[in-house]
Order: C-alpha cells, then structure tokens, then sequence
C-alpha cells in the first residue's frame, strides 16, 4: 500500500482553468475581479453581507480583534482544545487568552465553561467548529449578547458545516474560515473574514491594506497596519472551489460515512458526533480511542505510520503547550478542563484527503483494529 496522507485537496480542470484564466488576465483594471467575484459567493454561500479575503485564517481573527477594540488588558475566551491559530492572534494584539473546557461529545467549545470563565476583563469570545463540529451557538451566544461579549466564529475546518440549518460563519459578530491545501475547500493558502456589520467590514478594509482607505490612489497612509491580502490566482482557485462546495461536502461525509460503517461495533471507538440540529462535514475524521487499550495517541500515530498510514493528533491543550507556559491562568485551566485534557490525550485524525476510497478507509480501519488489538 502507497502512503496515505491524511489529508488533501479535490482539484479539477475548473480549477486549473480559473487559475490560468487569473494568471493570464487578472491585471490592470482586471486585477481584482477574481478576488470581488470569490469574496461576493462566498458571502452570498454563508448568508453574510460582506467578506474579506485573506491570506490566512490567523489574520482573519487578528483583524477581527483589532476591528473590534481589543487591546491590552482585555480577556479572549476559547476552548483549550483547538489549534494555535485561534490563539496566536490574541497575543498579537496584547490581550490575553483564557482556555475554556469543551463538550464531550461536539469536542467544541462549552457554554458552561464559557459562562464559568467571564471576568470583568472579557472583551471577545472565540468559539471553533472543531474538525467541522458545530457547538450550542444558541447557548453561547445568548451568554454573549447578556455581558456584552464580542463573538469571533471560528468556522477555519468548518466549511458547510450547519447549526440550525444556517451554515458555519454565520453566528459570530465576525466569522473566519481557513483555506489551507488540507481543508475542504482550498486556496493553498488562504482564508475569509464574513460579517454583516458595516463598521467592523470598513475597519478591515482599511486595516488589511497597510492602513490606505479602499480606493486610495495618492498612496497616503493613515495608520501603520498589516499587508493582509490574497492573490488573484488564490481567489480564482477558491471560486472554483466554491462552485463545487456540495461536492466537496458530501464526498466528506461519504468519507466519515465510510469510516463509520467500518469502525461500527469496535469497543473502545469513538468518532466525530453530529447532534440533530447540526450538519457535520467532517473535516478531519477523528477517533477517540478508550484508555482501556493502554496505548497513547503518539504510539498509535507511530504504528500507523509503520504501515503507511498518515495520522495526526487531536489538538493538543493550547494550556500545555509551551508557548503559553507564561500565560496567567494557564495552571487554572489545566486543574479546570478536564473534558479537553482526557479527549486531546487519546484522540487522532485519521486520513480524509480527497483521495480517499472505501476500500482505502477499509484497509485504514482494518490496520488501527490490529493495532489496537496488539
């Protein structure tokens, strides 16, 4: 068996034919049309006003925190379960993070936790559709709205993910999507700030171009700011990306589909949960695997790999990790979180690229049973 990575993208020759059509044409008074064209569906596809194009989801939620004030002395909430990029940016900006537990079963952010969490510092909350999981945005929003708490959706692994039948991205004051080469709907690099507030969207505009006002041409800046862009050619690859979006989507759940079938009946298994008011698209496949098999995620991730199976981790505790060794309140979370210490200590992602077959995910499934059988 070739080596099966965990994750990939589907491109076509709509892909190849946008791209080429941006690189031979998107210039002079052409130069944006790609990017005004994908910014628009894309909004159009979450139910938003506006959208931004970006060259990463980190910058998509650095913007949205400056766009919205939050500066040094202020508090951002999140689940200690998620990647660092949901983090980062709040460092950025001189705030400081304070890691939230999640649910059991959604791996996403917990409202309990949320609510437990808020000081009179808390500027911004930054609930994370893990792995394309939906958390109680009913919940956690109503909390929001009654302490006057910023919301900053991010919906990076989600894309077509829906609560309530509104789709990911929708729910925050800002929503921010991850266009990564491992996520559904790719640019290579890349992501898109959405919101349906005009001053939050100005302020991005503005913010994104080295502090120019959109339509500056006598190059004067107001402010210093970021170089936040995305190139035509990316916008021309996640338009065609977007036209295809059910495709994608269902091809991810025919996947987890799969996996499920296979995995149905083996103790000590837990996959990716999708309550009845959520549409799940799996970004990552995700096994929780029982302690009773005495194995730790990093060795199961080894012996796998030993057979040609590409693996990842479930997102480490953001309270672990070195980087926040510093952070104030980093000792609390840890003793506080228990939901996220106990899941991100057994949890893998299994492979669930594009590329992926059933007799593929056969064989994947058939190999972590041996494993975990020893």
């Amino acid at each position: 068996m070739e080596k099966i990575p965990v994750a990939g993208p589907s491109i076509t020759q709509k892909e190849i034919d946008y791209v080429t059509d941006a690189v031979t044409n998107a210039w002079y008074a052409n130069a944006n049309i790609y990017n005004e064209k994908f910014e628009k569906s894309f909004a159009e596809y979450i139910g938003i006003q506006y959208g931004a194009s970006l060259p990463s989801c980190t910058s998509g939620i650095h913007l949205a925190l400056l766009a919205s004030g939050v500066g040094p002395g202020d508090e951002v909430i999140l689940p200690d379960a998620t990647w660092i990029a949901s983090a980062a940016p709040i460092t950025y900006v001189g705030a400081t993070p304070v890691f939230a537990d999640i649910e059991a079963d959604t791996w996403c952010l917990s409202a309990r936790s949320f609510e437990e969490c808020i000081t009179p510092r808390t500027k911004a909350v930054i609930p994370v559709d893990l792995y394309g999981g939906m958390p109680e945005y009913n919940d956690i929003l109503s909390i929001a709205k009654k302490k006057d708490i910023f919301v900053i959706e991010d919906a990076a692994e989600a894309v077509g993910s829906e609560y309530n039948k509104f789709r990911a991205g929708y729910f925050g004051d800002v929503g921010v999507f991850s266009f990564h080469g491992s996520k559904t709907l790719t640019t290579g690099e890349g992501g898109m700030l959405v919101t349906d507030d005009k001053d939050i969207y100005d302020r991005v505009q503005f913010l994104r171009d080295h502090g120019r006002r959109p339509g500056d041409v006598m190059f004067f800046n107001e402010e210093v700011a970021y170089k936040y862009k995305m190139s035509s050619m990316q916008a021309a690859l996640g338009l065609a990306q977007l036209e295809r979006i059910n495709e994608l989507v269902d091809k991810k759940r025919d996947i987890f589909s799969w996996y499920k079938q296979h995995l149905e009946g083996l103790e000590g298994i837990r996959l990716n949960h999708e309550p009845e008011n959520v549409k799940n698209t799996y970004w990552m496949v995700t096994a929780i695997i029982d302690k009773k098999f005495g194995l730790k995620k990093e060795d199961i991730i080894k012996k796998m790999a030993g057979k040609n199976i590409m693996t990842r981790p479930f997102f480490h505790p953001l309270s672990s990790l070195p980087a926040y060794q510093k952070i104030p309140g980093r000792k609390s979370a840890q003793s506080r979180n228990k939901v996220s210490y106990d899941l991100c200590s057994h949890g893998i992602n299994l492979p669930s690229g594009f590329n992926m077959t059933e007799g593929v995910v056969g064989y994947v499934c058939e190999t972590l049973n041996e494993i975990l059988k020893g």
